[in-house]
């Protein structure tokens, strides 16, 4: 059965308040957040509804990729953003048994931000709805929870939602995009699934104190002896995924925090000195990897964009920059559409097919690193062996700028339209 409304509402919905908007973005995370400010920006009367009542999650994405930092710089953000506190990653290394491979090297990428901004994401967030709040056809609604799809003839028109004080509320619009991440309300009430890849791993998140003395400047992978780390310096600290087969949780969590300690400390040696400050799994989280796609993005007067359109792997940290992206080309090709009153089904197909390919890309990438990369590397029964292919790139020099300019743009570099800024 459709999640599409053909029910009609409840006399206490009868009685919500309405809102007329050209546009009603539900998800006020990366993707929703920039798309609001642009559309703002451009005259488009917006309004966003965020379920959460602030923008603090633990764990969520927090690398600012160089093609979100130039947008970023296009909309006037570069300072304000860069005057938070961060740290600055300019290579990735895989730490092997037998050897450092630099797996990419941003430093020597034409851009004015040849480098990954690590800061918390809820900062990010927090100058993106202020810069929007600027805008008085912009409006921000904090813990409003969307119930129901409203549908006209076939057509999505807006939504209900339930806000802070348990009142129903409707916001109806000419455009409603759905940015609300890879547990999307919008897509259950839509009837619609994505196409799952079963990726063979899962992540555990936490983090460690910094010191003076530890590396700084890169992320870095360690790999060997049936294990796969990740840490990202966000300067004051560590933000570590220690990754997992798939579905293993459980068993590591039986084991005991021990477990988890010493696997860490065998892994990568420098950090033994405290681990012992893993005291519970009350500050650990478990990331289900997940990575999937919907095969048609749309339906009238509906878009979904960002994780809500295709979910993506935590490898490479992309998927805040991929997201953003979305939004980027969404606002370029419909800013102009919702000025004029009328979005078409046609015009939403126009954004999936432009960026449909590079999410697809990205996503076949990941794939092939996780199969070839972090799937053998937990394989303690043997040793681990680079992939040909990534020992070739490292020794060819024309060929170690592209997992760089991937890392950074993806397949394509995406740019705000001059007519929007």
């Amino acid at each position: 059965m459709s999640a599409l409304m053909e029910t009609p509402l409840r006399e206490s919905e009868q009685a919500a308040a309405v809102r007329q908007t050209s546009c009603a973005i539900v998800g006020g995370g990366p993707a929703g957040m920039m798309l609001g400010l642009i559309l703002a920006r451009a005259g488009v009367p917006t309004v966003l509804l965020e379920a959460h009542q602030d923008f603090d999650r633990d764990f969520r994405g927090d690398t600012v990729h160089p093609s979100t930092l130039e947008c970023l710089d296009q909309l006037g953000l570069s300072e304000r953003i860069h005057a938070l506190p961060h740290g600055k990653l300019r290579t990735m290394e895989l730490h092997t048994p037998s050897g450092v491979v630099t797996m990419a090297d941003l430093s020597r990428l034409r851009t004015r931000f040849p480098y990954i901004l690590v800061l918390p994401q809820a900062r990010l967030l927090e100058v993106l709805a202020e810069e929007a709040r600027r805008h008085p056809n912009f409006q921000l609604i904090l813990g409003a929870k969307v119930q129901r799809l409203i549908e006209d003839d076939g057509r999505v028109c807006g939504v209900v939602y339930c806000d802070e004080h348990g009142e129903w509320r409707e916001v109806r619009a000419e455009l409603t995009v759905a940015a609300d991440g890879r547990f999307s309300k919008i897509r259950n009430l839509a009837g619609l699934t994505q196409m799952q890849t079963a990726p063979p791993m899962d992540v555990v998140w936490f983090r460690l104190p910094r010191k003076e003395s530890d590396p700084a400047g890169h992320a870095e992978i360690h790999v060997g002896g049936g294990r796969f780390v990740i840490l990202l310096d966000r300067t004051t600290d560590w933000q570590i995924g220690y990754v997992i087969f798939k579905g293993a949780f459980g068993a590591l969590k039986a084991a005991g925090i021990g477990e988890l300690r010493s696997g860490l400390a065998q892994a990568v040696p420098w950090l033994a000195d405290r681990v012992a400050e893993l005291q519970d799994w009350k500050k650990i989280a478990v990331l289900n990897v997940e990575s999937g796609r919907l095969k048609t993005w749309h339906r009238p007067g509906l878009l979904f964009i960002g994780d809500a359109a295709h979910t993506m792997s935590p490898v490479g940290g992309v998927g805040i920059n991929v997201a953003i992206q979305d939004a980027v080309e969404t606002a370029n090709l419909l800013a102009g559409k919702l000025r004029g009153g009328h979005v078409s089904d046609a015009d939403l197909a126009g954004v999936q097919q432009r960026r449909e390919f590079a999410v697809k890309v990205v996503q076949r990438i990941q794939g092939v690193l996780q199969d070839r990369i972090a799937a053998p590397s937990l394989r303690s029964d043997q040793p681990f062996r680079l992939p040909w292919l990534v020992r070739l790139i490292s020794m060819i020099p024309v060929l170690r700028d592209i997992p760089a300019r991937i890392l950074a743009f993806g397949p394509r570099r995406v740019r705000i339209a001059r007519q929007l800024l």
